[in-house]
């Protein structure tokens, strides 16, 4: 009995370094086989263990995830302001706009970000980061509220994660499995950062930011007349108000949206002022 236990125990290891050695060939005459063109192979991914993202069909789960890891970077090159009081004034008021927005079932983060530009900017997974220097351009609370808003817009329609589809596409980055860790959390950097957003998202956000502006309680027309007084000033405009399109274009399409400039909450300057004193 021991000796045919032996004898098959030897059959068995002899049986399965059989089928590795054909196992490896057939992998090696595949990998040597021309693939179609993409950056990075499943062979290469699969060796490499790296964590890789699907951009068509991202989970919420995943893009939380990816974004916590691109505000990670993004809190690296910024001066995040620490003031307390200031901030949770911003989170105050991001949190009351998300209840009116069309993506609730993610947790949003709000930063403020010391910086004398005025300027406001997203990324994917609900965070959404204001300057200083635009908090402090605000004659009040429902003009800061619409560039909240705006952002928060941007985030409802996942406008982040296809603009990172398509910028891996034009950088060749992107596989047949998808994009790797590394390179879709510095084209979310870069996005966030220096990249504005196309025409139609920017409609879109206006849209959506209108809509939870009024939901909200806010005077929809603060943020018309904010977009109004930065494209007065002249200069380089904002991220979210960049010239494509144009600032004067998406005003006349806003105030085709309000039905009563006069309504609404939000205005009271003084309260505003007080709110923000530590920036004063």
């Amino acid at each position: 009995m021991l000796e045919r236990f032996s004898s098959f125990s030897q059959r068995s290891r002899r049986h399965l370094l059989y089928g590795l050695l054909s196992a490896t060939t057939a992998l090696s005459v595949w990998a040597g086989t021309p693939q179609p063109s993409y950056a990075i192979s499943w062979v290469e991914l699969l060796l490499q263990g790296a964590r890789v993202y699907q951009l068509s069909n991202m989970s919420d789960e995943q893009e939380v995830k990816l974004g916590k890891q691109i505000n990670q970077q993004i809190s690296d090159q910024v001066q995040l302001y620490r003031g307390q009081e200031v901030n949770q004034y911003v989170s105050r008021i991001g949190q009351q706009l998300v209840r009116y927005s069309d993506r609730t079932d993610i947790p949003y983060k709000f930063q403020v970000v010391e910086d004398s530009s005025v300027n406001a900017f997203a990324t994917m997974g609900g965070y959404v980061y204001v300057t200083t220097g635009l908090i402090k351009a605000a004659d009040n609370q429902a003009q800061l509220a619409s560039v909240i808003a705006h952002e928060i817009g941007h985030i409802s329609s996942r406008h982040s994660v296809e603009q990172m589809r398509q910028s891996a596409i034009a950088q060749g980055v992107l596989s047949a499995a998808g994009v790797n860790q590394s390179a879709a959390v510095q084209i979310g950097v870069d996005l966030a950062l220096q990249r504005p957003n196309s025409r139609e998202d920017e409609y879109e956000a206006d849209v959506r930011g209108l809509r939870m502006m009024r939901q909200a309680g806010y005077a929809p027309s603060a943020m018309v007349n904010f977009f109004d007084e930065l494209k007065q000033q002249g200069g380089s405009p904002p991220t979210f108000l960049s010239d494509h399109p144009a600032v004067s274009d998406r005003i006349e399409a806003l105030k085709q949206r309000i039905d009563s400039p006069s309504g609404g909450g939000g205005l009271n300057a003084q309260a505003y002022k007080q709110q923000i004193r530590p920036l004063l």
